[in-house]
């Protein structure tokens, strides 16, 4: 299966630029343009940097969308609850023609589950009862009250309803409790793009398959994909270790020398080894988030990535 390749929105200001809705739509109409199979949206309330809030964004770019994929990558159940959620991911759905793929995790930040008052070391019971309980709303099923979160006798009322099942995709690093809790809850299993390297992601969706198999799920069929893989193309090794050390770094909280050999920052020979040693570890999908300059570094990889990737 040949790899395809999805773009994130710009959504973090990583330097004096703000995110503007002009920018947004430029990086949409670029993907579709350039052939690029989905467009894709994260979740943060609070962040080191400012954020447009995801679905906010994903809404603004679904009209300008063609016949892209509109994904999230990741959205946040627990910070959210099911039911406000639900209601989100249904909208979405609706708006891009049935065109979504949800994907969800807990989050990886206390902060956000500070600023809403949830616990931080909850978030993995919280996780496993929100999802659980989603999956029931968006399928029309009547949701069953939790521990921590209460539908029952509302969702019915969910309107509209997906005229087909979205899928659901789930992120995980790569965790033996992580993997196993993918195969239980989901349709497809999200990396993450700087938390891994391709030899991690190879053994990791081995481990996959076997709880999938366990799960009665067949593996073939379920789907994968890379979140969060940091884009900046250049041949300029120094403009390179900048990106590094003074943009990307300080906002992810990730030393340089971590990042370097994780992330598509550099040369588009870096870039197109990096991602064919994905695809050879059994990578269907790769989302990039431009460091910057979207529709430019986009063009780059359609003109100096693509092409050794499909070759």
């Amino acid at each position: 299966m040949e790899l395809q390749l999805a773009a994130h929105l710009p959504l973090v200001q990583f330097d004096s630029a703000p995110i503007t809705r002009g920018r947004i739509l430029e990086t949409v109409a670029a993907a579709e343009r350039l052939g690029f199979w989905g467009i894709a949206a994260n979740d943060h309330v609070i962040f080191s940097r400012p954020w447009i809030d995801g679905p906010t964004a994903l809404a603004l770019a679904i009209p300008f969308f063609g016949g892209m994929k509109v994904c999230t990558t990741i959205a946040l159940p627990t910070i959210r609850g099911p039911m406000p959620l639900a209601k989100t991911l249904t909208s979405l759905d609706a708006l891009a023609d049935g065109r979504l793929i949800a994907g969800l995790g807990p989050g990886s930040s206390s902060r956000d589950y500070e600023s809403v008052g949830v616990p931080f070391d909850e978030r993995w019971p919280r996780f496993e009862e929100a999802t659980r309980m989603l999956r029931q709303i968006v399928a029309g099923e009547e949701p069953v009250d939790g521990a921590y979160y209460s539908a029952a006798g509302v969702s019915a009322e969910l309107q509209p309803r997906p005229e087909r099942p979205i899928p659901i995709w789930i992120g995980s690093w790569g965790s033996k409790a992580g993997l196993r809790r993918v195969a239980r809850l989901a349709d497809g299993w999200l990396a993450s793009g700087y938390n891994t390297t391709p030899l991690e992601f190879g053994l990791a969706r081995s481990r996959l398959e076997f709880e999938l198999q366990r799960q009665g799920k067949s593996p073939a069929e379920f789907s994968n994909g890379l979140a969060t893989m940091w884009l900046w193309i250049t041949e300029d090794r120094g403009e390179a270790e900048s990106i590094l050390a003074d943009r990307l770094g300080p906002a992810v909280k990730r030393e340089p020398e971590y990042l370097q050999p994780r992330v598509c920052v550099g040369s588009p020979e870096h870039c197109a080894d990096l991602l064919r040693r994905y695809a050879e570890a059994g990578l269907e999908r790769v989302f990039l988030w431009p460091l910057g300059d979207e529709v430019h570094q986009l063009e780059l990889v359609a003109e100096k990535v693509m092409p050794t990737l499909r070759g």
